[in-house]
Order: C-alpha cells, then structure tokens, then sequence
C-alpha cells in the first residue's frame, strides 16, 4: 500500500521560506508525474504544483515565481521550496499524483503551512 509524508510546514512570517518534503513509499514513483496541493480552510483542495518525471513542471498562477518543485527518484521523495510566502499561502499542503494522472493514492495529513502577516 502506497503511504504519503508530508513534512516541513510551520509557520513563518510574510515574505519568509520554507522547504516541504513529502516521501511515497509502496510505489514506483519514478514513473508518476507529482504534484503538491493545497486546501485552505473552507475551501477546496486545489494543486499549486507538478512535476513530471522527467522534471519539467508546471505552477498555478497563484504561485509562479515563489514556489518550486522538485524530485529525487531515488529517494522517492517530492519536495516544494517556498519563497516570498504570502498569508494567502496559509493551508494544509499535501502531495500526490498529478491531477490528471490515473489511481490517486490516498492521501496523507498534509503539512500545515501558516504565514502570518
């Protein structure tokens, strides 16, 4: 069974960082593209970003230029560096596959990022 681990949340200031590492075990994770989401509360889950396998990536809007994905297949571990963090950027961010990939895992508890204004 496929179990994710988010980590690396906290809470920080506007304009701080901070680096989000999230480990798969159970699958073979080199040939999945990756995402990390996000869910605010009272709001829907929504992806902030993806990484394919071969490392190219794609941003929301929300989000482009401040947070950068990326992976290390040899450790199956997805990470999620953030910059310039806004208190918009306050949620509980998970990762997983791709929107668009087939058979999600379940999901893990996420990490709470808050960022305080």
């Amino acid at each position: 069974q496929v179990q994710l681990v988010e980590s690396g949340g906290g809470l920080v200031q506007a304009g701080g960082s901070l680096r989000l590492s999230c480990v798969v075990s159970g699958s073979i994770f080199r040939l999945s593209a990756m995402a990390w989401y996000r869910q605010a509360p009272g709001k829907q889950r929504e992806w902030v970003a993806i990484i394919r396998s071969g490392g190219s990536a794609n941003y929301a809007d929300s989000v482009k230029g401040r947070l950068t994905i990326s992976r290390d297949n040899a450790k199956n571990t997805v990470f999620l560096q953030m910059t310039s963090l806004k208190p918009e950027d306050t949620a509980v961010y998970y990762c997983n596959k791709a929107p668009y990939e087939l058979g999600l895992y379940s999901w893990g508890q996420g990490t709470q990022v808050t960022v305080s204004s």
